[in-house]
């Protein structure tokens, strides 16, 4: 049984700060369920937001308004943040054509919009008060709290890692005091911490943490190797100056929005097993962090990319922009999001791209995706020469170019192997 309204109204006016107001970034989980009652209790009332990064349906979102409510939320906000997250982090992370070490795309780069849309209420409720949910264990703290510095001055509050002051098992805290307010808590707890936006699903906890083989039921987006789609099946993906433009034939702002080919990409990649990874790496914080990680529909948009970037970038630009997406990786991952360079790299990026136009055709089968068909004007190929098959040069001119090529190379080998003799008679 909830406790009664009248309560709230006589803790807050035991403990009341000057600025009572608080807009809370809520998701509904143990944790933001548990700041409510706890920032009601510390004097504040107590706004809540739901912040929809994507992956959440309409009747979710419906019980987190009646959790949050239920909690003494006075009232309950909600906001999509799915088509900023398109133009904002996957069309630069698509173009970068890179993974956090090498591996990991950059699933939590939706708590830097969800920072922005929290803080946009509290301007509009006139409050410097945003409070979040995170632990003090992790990296989404550094992410949120340096995004809020660097969008204004406001006040963070953090009852989760206040709580973390008084004990070491949190989770057994915050529930022990919900019942004690006389909140339920949900008996269908998960053994898996699972976070899913428009670009994927994150999912930890368990033999995860363990550094055990994931079982069968962390699987959230794709389907097991054994449950996979066996029949063939092919699609085309279209990007203009690296954007993409078209997913079959139908184009984007016209029949589609970036939302809609996320979630059909998921769908359909995820049925064949495909997008899903282990990912182990260096944490900001500085531990090695393991997690299972979903995300078909980024898995498939960067095979087709990058087949088409291969195809027109020169060398040069190849192997130059790995560089610059690398370093652009690391600060959306990191939680310097807000850092100028960052839009210094993403102007290269951009730049990069203004030859990326074609169609790519891909394949797929159980487990395995192929970009087999590239179609593009800007295709870097000599009419006279095909690679191994023909070429409109000489053997001559072949012959001069190996040995001028690797000049350098060769002198120092012949130096090395020169003392290497030496040391032989020596001996």
């Amino acid at each position: 049984m909830n406790r009664p309204a009248k309560n709230h109204s006589k803790q807050k006016q035991e403990n009341k700060p000057d600025d009572n107001q608080v807009v809370l970034a809520f998701s509904g989980g143990l944790d933001t369920s548990f700041c409510i009652p706890y920032l009601i209790e510390q004097g504040y009332q107590v706004t809540t937001i739901f912040v929809d990064s994507g992956g959440i349906k309409n009747d979710e979102k419906q019980e987190i308004r009646q959790r949050a409510l239920e909690l003494g939320a006075i009232s309950h906000h909600e906001v999509s943040i799915a088509e900023q997250l398109w133009q904002r982090v996957i069309t630069p992370l698509i173009h970068s054509g890179h993974w956090y070490q090498g591996e990991y795309p950059l699933l939590c780069s939706d708590r830097y919009l969800i920072v922005e849309a929290c803080l946009k209420l509290c301007d509009k409720l006139g409050t410097k008060n945003f409070a979040h949910g995170c632990t003090g264990m992790g990296n989404d703290q550094v992410r949120f709290d340096l995004a809020v510095h660097c969008l204004g001055k406001y006040n963070i509050l953090s009852p989760i890692r206040e709580i973390q002051k008084k004990t070491s098992h949190v989770r057994e805290y915050e529930k022990g005091y919900l019942i004690e307010k006389g909140f339920s808590v949900s008996d269908k707890v998960s053994s898996y911490s699972i976070n899913e936006n428009l670009l994927g699903a994150t999912i930890s906890g368990s033999e995860i943490d363990e550094w055990q083989q994931p079982d069968k039921n962390s699987y959230v987006l794709t389907a097991p190797p054994t449950k996979a789609a066996t029949s063939p099946a092919e699609f085309t993906l279209t990007f203009k100056k690296g954007d993409l433009v078209a997913f079959n034939d139908r184009k984007l702002g016209e029949s589609l929005t970036g939302e809609q080919i996320m979630q059909q990409l998921n769908e359909l990649i995820g049925s064949y097993a495909v997008g899903r990874g282990i990912y182990t790496g260096d944490t900001t914080i500085g531990l090695k962090g393991r997690i299972v990680f979903e995300s078909p529909a980024i898995h498939g948009l960067s095979v087709a990319h990058k087949a088409l970037e291969h195809a027109v970038l020169s060398k040069a630009q190849n192997r130059f922009k790995s560089s610059v997406a690398e370093k652009w990786t690391e600060l959306v991952y990191e939680g310097l999001f807000y850092e100028p360079l960052k839009d210094d790299l993403e102007a290269f990026l951009r730049s990069s791209q203004q030859q990326v136009t074609g169609k790519v055709t891909l394949q797929l089968c159980a487990g395995q995706l192929h970009a087999v068909a590239i179609e593009s004007d800007n295709i870097l190929k000599d009419s006279q020469s095909v690679y191994a098959q023909s070429a409109s040069w000489t053997i001559e001119e072949a012959l001069g170019f190996i040995k001028l090529f690797g000049k350098s190379s060769v002198i120092a080998a012949n130096q090395k192997s020169d003392n290497f003799q030496e040391k032989n008679n020596e001996s």
